[in-house]
């Protein structure tokens, strides 16, 4: 062989090693980088697969991390691989005499995918089901994702189908998850802010049923039931109190038809329950849609008028700026009064300030608003939080219509000084503001997550306490303190009284644009009196009167949260 052949030949070799080099590093990537994908998609293609959760999906928990919101759990159904039954005719008679069905019914579930049942299962059509030992029908636990009694519906909110406006593409967008038109997706509450952390990419338990090229059950390895140890879920950690939540909710659906109750940690901020009415089963969501949408509104989060509430703001800023003294004295005319009237329409008559403010006096704070000025009472307001809808974790979408700057505009002071007119806020903003007080004039920002957490049970993020900033002085705040005491010892808020702990609180009454003489009532309040724990505050809508409808039910929530249950 010549010189120059040899050279050739050796050119050829580099050449064509040249060219094997992509491919090489091909496979290798292949095998290296996406192998267990890949294995993973080849057994999906010769095996059959049910998950045994209804929705692969992260929980929503309590402060502690342990209890499910979702209030979600096992449920007992049959498994069934209808490419794996032969005779489906006959296992469709036999299995239609045990559920109690017609035959007509179950004939579309056989002709469908692998997948369960949705019939309930008592213990006897177990043991039927068991004893036909049929491949392809089996009894298992599934989990559902949401129980019977909701809890905190529209915190956690609630599923639905991928729709037009959500948009596959962007979806797929949000991370490495893929989504299908098949998946349900967060629509409302925690479920809808969180869905990209919440989603699991894989069911973490499932049966699987390995088959032939013929889909015929492989002699030796059957159904297997396995699992996934990452799915790809996190867990959203709340600030919430299942025990308080629950018996808050308990006591909604026997005295509240319409309204909201909060409940926060007194002096960290923290919302340890959240509940509005009327409510919502996020297991049978289908049953609500078609309701009147006033059911999907988290009143806990929703403006109204504060009513009498705002006496609060008004009280403190009239102490901080030093224009009046507990013992002043105010004379009120009632319902002849030249600013505004009073509830008590014959009028109080010669009034000190603090009878004023346990009284609930309007004239008063009329009078008081004025003499502070537009100005200083947005001032105030803003320092207390009450423009801030600001809720630590909670990304709730900012109402436009809250403007403290409208109480500057004309004839809007003396109405605003009694929480009337342009005035809004949220129950959520008044517990805060509540809480102020009690933190001795420091507001605190509230929350609602303290963080996520992986399937490793290590956080992936975390919520810190709120910022904080000084709104009042600590005199201020403890003669409103005093002032807030002689509201239920002896003012309106009496129903609002907690026997062998003592409260304190203030009540509202807002008015509603209708002929029905029904009212907005309010309480927000705190216990115990001296060590203060919880912040309370009570809206129900289209009620008698704050002191009457609202201050009895803020008792009641009292007393069974500062039992020794809890």
């Amino acid at each position: 062989m010549g010189y120059f052949q040899q050279k050739r030949i050796v050119k050829t070799f580099y050449l064509i090693l040249f060219l094997f080099i992509p491919l090489i590093v091909h496979l290798g990537i292949i095998q290296l980088i996406h192998g267990d994908e890949y294995n993973k998609k080849a057994l999906e293609q010769r095996s059959l697969k049910v998950a045994l959760e209804e929705i692969p999906r992260g929980r929503i928990l309590d402060r502690y991390g342990v209890n499910s919101l979702n209030r979600g759990g096992k449920v007992p159904k049959i498994v069934l691989y209808p490419q794996l039954i032969k005779n489906k005719e006959e296992v469709i008679d036999q299995l239609s005499i045990i559920l109690d069905c017609s035959a007509q019914e179950l004939v579309p579930l056989f002709e469908g995918n692998s997948g369960f049942l949705p019939h309930k299962l008592s213990q006897k059509q177990i043991a039927a089901v068991k004893d036909l030992k049929i491949p392809g029908l089996l009894v298992e636990d599934i989990y559902f994702r949401y129980g019977e009694t909701p809890l905190a519906s529209h915190v956690v909110g609630h599923l639905g189908r991928i729709s037009e406006q959500d948009k596959l593409e962007q979806l797929n967008s949000l991370g490495s998850k893929k989504y299908n038109l098949s998946d349900l997706i967060g629509k409302t509450g925690l479920e809808y802010y969180y869905e990209a952390k919440l989603k699991a990419g894989e069911p973490a338990s499932f049966t699987r049923a390995y088959v032939d090229v013929y889909r015929n059950l492989i002699s030796g390895l059957g159904i297997h039931r396995e699992s996934e140890n990452d799915t790809g879920r996190q867990d959203v950690i709340t600030t919430l109190d299942i025990q308080i939540q629950e018996a808050v909710e308990k006591i909604m659906d026997e005295r509240v038809q319409r309204g909201a109750v909060v409940v926060m940690d007194a002096r960290t901020g923290d919302l340890l329950a959240l509940a509005s009415r009327p409510n919502f089963n996020p297991a049978n969501i289908s049953l609500f849609l078609s309701e009147d949408q006033d059911t999907f509104i988290d009143h806990c989060t929703a403006l109204y008028q504060p009513g009498s509430i705002f006496k609060v703001v008004v009280a403190a800023a009239a102490l901080e700026e030093k224009i009046v003294k507990p013992t002043d004295t105010f004379i009120c005319l009632g319902d002849k009064d030249h600013l505004i009237s009073c509830w008590q329409k014959n009028g109080h008559g010669p009034i000190t300030f603090e009878e004023a403010f346990a009284e609930s006096c309007n004239p008063v704070f009329a009078e008081l608003g004025l003499k502070l000025g537009s100005e200083k009472l947005i001032h105030y307001a803003r320092a207390l939080g009450l423009e801030s809808q600001d809720i630590i974790g909670y990304p709730v979408p900012k109402d436009s219509r809250q403007k403290l700057d409208l109480i500057s505009q004309p004839y809007n002071l003396v109405n605003s000084s009694i929480g009337q007119g342009p005035v809004l806020t949220t129950p959520i903003q008044l517990t805060a503001m509540l809480n102020t007080i009690v933190n001795n004039g420091v507001y605190i920002k509230p929350r609602l997550v303290k963080g996520i957490k992986n399937e490793r049970d290590q956080y992936t993020q975390q919520f810190s306490l709120g910022d904080s900033h000084k709104a009042i002085s600590s005199e201020t705040s403890k003669e409103l303190k005093r002032l807030l005491g002689l509201v239920t010892s002896q003012g309106v808020g009496k129903e609002a009284f907690v026997t062998g702990f003592g409260s304190a609180g203030k009540t509202g009454s807002a008015e509603l644009a209708t002929e029905s003489g029904k009212v907005n009532a309010w309480f927000v309040g705190y216990a115990p009196y001296d060590n203060p724990r919880y912040i309370v505050t009570v809206l129900v809508r289209e009620g008698i009167s704050g002191g009457s409808t609202a201050a009895p039910v803020f008792r009641q929530i009292m007393e069974q949260i500062l039992s020794p249950s809890h």
